[in-house]
Order: structure tokens, then sequence, then C-alpha cells
């Protein structure tokens, strides 16, 4: 049920980037940063990437990369929403150069079966906060009652 929402949310900014932006946007609902912050370290991204502000203990990080990917702030690879969404989703879609695998796959594995989709808005917006994106329309939801 995981892997379908996620695939449903990833087949929604899919479409919808593609679309004229200035009629048209998607964007997932306000996530909490703190709560980003926890699925980013519950999920050992600093095994393969560099943030500013945090330390990399590889030593004692499973499957840890010798050179790491950097993530956040004015990056040539992410440079929209979209963009960042579609790397957590989707990170074959457009590969850093030097971490492709053999089989032409990004060497960052999916996490769409084991993450929720709570804590998928949480990362996305904790990563956005970190990063100098492309200003976009937001998605305007409901609150939840």
């Amino acid at each position: 049920m995981k892997a379908f929402l996620l695939t449903a949310a990833f087949a929604a900014i899919a479409g919808l980037s593609g679309c004229d932006r200035s009629s048209q946007s998607f964007s997932l609902p306000q996530g909490n940063v703190e709560q980003g912050e926890q699925v980013f370290v519950k999920y050992q991204c600093l095994s393969c990437h560099t943030m500013a502000g945090y330390e990399t203990d590889t030593e004692n990080l499973p499957g840890s990369m010798e050179t790491p990917v950097a993530l956040g702030g004015q990056v040539s690879r992410i440079r929209t929403y979209p963009e960042l969404v579609t790397s957590v989703i989707n990170p074959s879609h457009r590969l850093a150069e030097g971490y492709e695998a053999e089989s032409g796959q990004s060497v960052m594995p999916s996490f769409n079966d084991v993450m929720t989709v709570t804590e998928l808005v949480n990362l996305v917006h904790f990563l956005e906060s970190h990063y100098e994106l492309e200003p976009y329309p937001r998605t305007e939801y409901m609150s939840p009652r």
C-alpha cells in the first residue's frame, strides 16, 4: 500500500511537471521540518550524502560512499521543487555523474516500499528548507478534520 501511495504521488508530480507551470502546479502538503530531519536520520541519508550543518560519521553508517553527494544550497542538479521530490521518489530519474550502478540505475536505493507518505512529505519539507529553489506556487490544501 505504501508503494502504491508513493507511486501515485510521483505520478501526480510527474504528470503536472510537464504542464504549463503558469496554469497548474502541484506540491505535497506542508510538512514538518523537525520530523523531516528525523526521517533524514532514520533512513541514514548521511551515509551517502553531505549537508551543511550535519556531520557525516561514515565509519559507523552501513553502505557509506567514498565520495558522498552534497545536498542543499544552490546545486545544479536540483533547482526546482519537482526536481527535489523526484530525486527522493525516483533517484534514477537524473543520475549524479559518477554515481550510477552498472545497471544504469542510481546507487541510491528506492525507499518507496518502506517510507510512508507522511515521512516523504516531512523529508521533502526538511530538504526544501536547505535548498535555494526557484519560487513556485504551492498547492492549497484544506485543513484536515
